[in-house]
């Protein structure tokens, strides 16, 4: 592609688009980008506020629901199975009918299950149908994934950690957000009144509509391609960094949904001490998760990887440690770093699936623009199976604690599970892109000559 700006014809569509070519990125793309990045966070932060939503919605379903703990992570682990399934598709959907205008659908579709958890919430009603609406809020999980493949096409490989790390830690806070809004309201009207909440959430979907549809933009280059997504579903890195995924970002909306239970089931919290905690964890996941991308973008992300599992292992013995002792404040130190972790892990795993493809482009003789345009189409044709995976991680997570609950009434199993995965994360991490030996070649951030292998 030539030129040094990005026409448009109507509905915003931009016909050129060439991120890698310095003086079209400098003139044009990297305003354009920004733009586009910013209502990209907005809109994908109110999709993670609703598909959060009943990990709230639990701390408000007293005695007068007769839903018993087993049950309340059950509705929890449906959203999170909804949303993880539906990524699939959202991904796709981006190249089928441009990534604004898929943008303005998936904010418009949230207001179908805030809706209707507005109507059904009060006790009395049938667990059957608690369920289908905690299934309907799994449409807000999709939106990570057609956000995150639409920003993947803005931005040059070496913005890209930052990028994609920004544009998932900005809707990842709305998990602690909603859990915030949600303490807000138990606060100061009691866990009695959740149709506060959810009615305060109507409005903010329309404006993130709204805005979608007057200030982002489509990209015409970007097109449905069945050949990338059979590539993709082919190559052993797309299932491998979907199995770093599940450690990664299943582990921080599994925690994000299951925290606020696990500290009135375990610990014997009330709905509005549980909720005073809850957010803490989720917040400060997704305000490092920038940084996870931006210390792969300079180190290598297989690198970061592989320290923040390490780290997550340690965390987690803290955590086993705390159940057994039934120590609050050492159980909360452990959690919180394991939130903390989670995050930085998220940032550097998902820099490392563009360059992983564009290294492939390399070692195949490709160079410049060829290069990057393999990286981007593969790349992006394999972040929704990554995503979706990844977060089936977090039904995985309620499900072991569901279990866990059940059989002996406290966490500690599920936690040492959860050890186990990691240590299992460590290993994969080091031999497939650590260990030279037998590691593919990987690309240095920035630079197309030469590729290294730690720079992933």
């Amino acid at each position: 592609m030539t030129g040094t700006t990005a026409p448009r014809k109507g509905g915003r569509w931009i016909e050129r688009w060439d991120p890698e070519d310095e003086t079209f990125w400098k003139e044009t793309g990297e305003r354009t980008a920004r733009r586009n990045l910013v209502y990209s966070v907005f809109s994908e932060h109110i999709g993670f506020s609703i598909w959060s939503l009943w990990s709230v919605m639990v701390l408000f379903m007293g005695p007068k629901y007769g839903i018993d703990p087993a049950g309340k992570f059950f509705l929890i682990a449906t959203a999170t199975f909804v949303g993880a399934f539906v990524r699939v598709p959202y991904t796709f959907a981006v190249a089928r009918f441009g990534g604004r205008n898929w943008t303005v659908f998936s904010a418009v579709l949230l207001l179908a299950p805030t809706t209707a958890a507005l109507v059904v919430m009060e006790p009395g009603t049938s667990y059957g149908t608690f369920l289908l609406v905690a299934a309907l809020t799994g449409v807000g999980g999709g939106n990570f994934a057609s956000s995150m493949t639409n920003i993947n096409a803005f931005f040059p490989l070496r913005k890209k950690g930052w990028a994609l790390g920004l544009n998932a830690g900005g809707g990842n806070i709305g998990v602690p957000v909603v859990q915030l809004a949600g303490l807000l309201v138990i606060a100061t009207a009691g866990a009695t009144h959740p149709r506060i909440l959810l009615g305060a959430y109507i409005p903010l979907i329309v404006i993130a509509a709204a805005l979608a549809y007057a200030r982002m933009d489509n990209l015409a280059p970007v097109r449905n391609d069945t050949g990338a997504v059979r590539e993709a579903v082919k190559d052993a890195h797309t299932w491998i960094m979907s199995f770093l995924y599940i450690g990664t970002f299943g582990s921080f909306i599994g925690y994000s949904f299951a925290f606020g239970l696990v500290l009135q089931t375990q610990f014997g919290r009330t709905p509005l001490q549980a909720a005073s905690l809850t957010f803490i964890g989720p917040l400060l996941g997704s305000l490092i998760r920038p940084v996870g991308g931006a210390l792969a973008d300079r180190f290598g992300g297989a690198r970061i990887t592989l320290g923040t599992f390490v780290a997550m292992a340690a965390a987690t013995g803290v955590v086993v440690f705390a159940s057994q002792r039934h120590s609050l404040p050492v159980f909360l130190v452990g959690f919180v770093a394991l939130f903390v972790l989670s995050g930085l892990g998220n940032g550097s795993t998902y820099k490392m699936i563009p360059g992983i493809f564009q290294a492939k482009a390399l070692a195949r003789g490709m160079g410049g623009e060829a290069a990057a345009a393999y990286g981007r189409r593969l790349s992006g044709a394999s972040m929704g199976l990554i995503g979706a995976v990844g977060a089936l991680g977090g039904l995985g997570i309620n499900l072991v604690f569901r279990e866990a609950f059940l059989s002996s009434g406290s966490g500690t199993a599920a936690f040492v599970t959860f050890l186990g995965f990691y240590a299992a994360c460590c290993t994969v991490t080091w031999a497939v892109y650590l260990r030279r030996s037998v590691a593919p070649p990987l690309p240095e951030a920035g630079v197309e000559a030469k590729p290294q292998l730690t720079s992933v």
